[in-house]
This record gives C-alpha cells, sequence and structure tokens, in this order.
C-alpha cells in the first residue's frame, strides 16, 4: 500500500509544458499536475544516468518533489502526543530523519514506474477561510481494478503556498497507518530511536527490482 502511495505522488503525467521555475504553488491542483510533468520530464532525459546509478533518484526527488512536501508538518502530526515533554533538538533530528526516509521511498518506488495513467478528480473549490484541501486521482493500471487516491494539502497561512503532507489511498491514511506502526516504539524508546531507524531505513541504496508486479 505505502509503494502504491508514493508511486501515485510521484507518477502524475500530463501534457503541460512548463519548468521548475513556473510551479504556481498557490494552487494546489495545478500545482501537483505541473511538479509531476516536471518530474518525469528530468526522469526520462536521465534514464541512462539512473541506471548507471540508482541513487540518483534521491537527488531527483529531492530537488523536484520535496520543495512540494510539508515533511514538518507530517512529521510533527505524526509523533501527535509524543510531542509532549520532548526535546526541541530531538524533533528536530527526527525531522530531518524522516524528510530523508520520504526522499529514499519516493526514490525506490519510482523505480517502480511504468507509465501507468493517472486521472485527476475534479478540480477542488478553495474556501480563502480554509488551509486544508484535498485532491483525488486514480490510477489506472489495467487490466487490475483503478485505485483510489486522495492527496491532502496544507496552506501556508504566511505565504499563502501549498504543500502535500498526506496521502489517503482506497480510505487509509499514509500518516495513521505510519503513526500506528511506529508508535509503540516512540512510546517504549523514544523519538530518537525511531529517528535511527529511520536514517537506517534512508541509507540503504536505492536498487532496481526484477520483479516489478508486486
Amino acid at each position: 500500500m505505502f509503494k502504491k502511495l508514493v508511486l501515485t505522488f510521484a507518477a502524475l503525467v500530463f501534457s503541460l509544458n512548463v519548468t521548475a521555475t513556473e510551479v504556481d504553488k498557490k494552487q494546489p491542483y495545478q500545482m501537483m499536475k505541473q511538479v509531476s510533468q516536471i518530474t518525469f520530464d528530468r526522469l526520462k532525459a536521465e534514464q541512462d544516468k539512473i541506471h548507471q546509478d540508482p541513487n540518483y533518484l534521491k537527488v531527483i526527488v529531492d530537488e523536484e518533489l520535496m520543495p512540494y512536501v510539508n515533511e514538518k508538518y507530517a512529521a510533527l502530526k505524526l509523533l501527535g502526543p509524543n510531542l509532549k515533554g520532548a526535546k526541541k533538538q530531538d524533533v528536530a533530528e527526527f525531522i530531518v530523519a524522516f524528510r530523508q526516509y520520504l526522499i529514499a521511498s519516493y526514490a525506490q518506488v519510482l523505480t517502480q514506474y511504468s507509465d501507468q495513467l493517472i486521472e485527476f478528480g475534479p478540480e477542488p473549490k478553495l474556501d480563502a477561510n480554509r488551509t486544508i484541501t484535498s485532491v483525488k486521482v486514480d490510477i489506472v493500471d489495467a487490466p487490475r481494478p483503478n485505485i483510489k487516491l486522495e492527496f491532502k494539502l496544507r496552506k501556508d497561512k504566511r505565504s499563502g503556498d501549498w504543500q502535500a503532507f498526506d496521502m489517503v489511498a482506497e480510505g487509509i491514511s499514509l500518516l495513521s497507518s505510519k503513526q500506528s506502526e511506529w508508535s509503540g516504539k516512540l512510546r517504549q524508546e523514544g523519538i530518537l530511536s525511531v529517528a535511527k531507524d529511520l536514517e537506517q531505513l534512508a541509507a540503504q541504496p536505492i536498487r532496481f527490482e526484477s520483479n516489478k508486479n508486486e
């Protein structure tokens, strides 16, 4: 499920012809279309380099996708009640580790991309008084059934920019699932222990898997 979530965030293919400097963070729906086009134009252009060094995918993710992900907000929501009494330095280290974990996770799943078709739902109407919105998409991966996903985005009150912070697949939230997965260790061993685990996961090399149908 996590692979499907990450793949969808990255693999949004559209006919726009834009550059990174033209991405409009004030319009979340169009932003996601633009970012996906930019990312996959680069993937296609740098296939030789990627296959020579799969870890280069981390560079692409860091440069093309992460500016549009609010890893700090996501990490703090994930920590939830574990923030009470936590040291600021420990929380800061967790946020950094979580960001690296996301980069590695996105990069690994990008090795499985094989031109799946992504269809957007209707563009949501933005309410000036609300800072959370969502964008719905379907993964068309015939002959398998479509996978319905929803991206949660948050607007920064100061800048007005939107960034993604959660992904929901068939009703299952990525943040909620990871919170459940890590909650026990967070309570028992603390934030730094989980941060170290994330650092180790992020440090694993990116590999092209022989079986891409998993």
